[in-house]
C-alpha cells in the first residue's frame, strides 16, 4: 500500500462520511436538494452512497479492493455533482470541491487498481 494512497483515504473517508451524514438533515443539504430539483429520497440515498464510499477507503487501507471500490462510488458520485452543477449553470466556483473530490477519488483509485487486477 502506497503512502500517498493511504493519505487520500483518509481524507476523502473523513470528508464522505461527514458529507454523507449531512445528507440526512442538515437544514443546508435539504435546501441544496430542493434547489436541484432532487427529492428527499435521493438526498438520503446519496447519503448513504458517501457514507459506504467512506467505509470502503477506510477499509482498503488494509485491503485494496475497498479502496478501489470506495474511489469508484467518490467518482460516480463526484461525476454526478458536476453533472448537476452543470445543468443548473452554476457558476465555476460551486464545482471546485467536487471537480477536486473527483481528482482525488481517480488518485486513489489508479494508486490501487493494479493490486486488485
Amino acid at each position: 500500500m502506497h503512502i500517498t494512497s493511504i493519505v487520500l483515504q483518509v481524507i476523502l473517508g473523513l470528508g464522505f462520511l461527514m458529507f454523507g451524514s449531512m445528507k440526512f438533515g442538515a437544514q443546508q443539504m435539504v435546501d441544496e436538494f430542493k434547489r436541484y430539483g432532487y427529492g428527499s429520497g435521493f438526498r438520503i440515498f446519496t447519503g448513504v452512497v458517501e457514507i459506504a464510499a467512506a467505509i470502503l477507503l477506510i477499509w482498503g487501507i488494509w485491503n485494496s479492493l475497498g479502496a478501489v471500490l470506495g474511489s469508484l462510488l467518490v467518482i460516480g458520485t463526484m461525476l454526478g455533482g458536476i453533472m448537476t452543477h452543470i445543468k443548473l449553470k452554476d457558476p465555476a466556483s460551486k464545482m471546485g470541491m467536487p471537480i477536486i473530490l473527483l481528482l482525488l477519488g481517480i488518485a486513489v483509485l489508479l494508486l490501487n487498481v493494479n493490486t486488485v487486477l
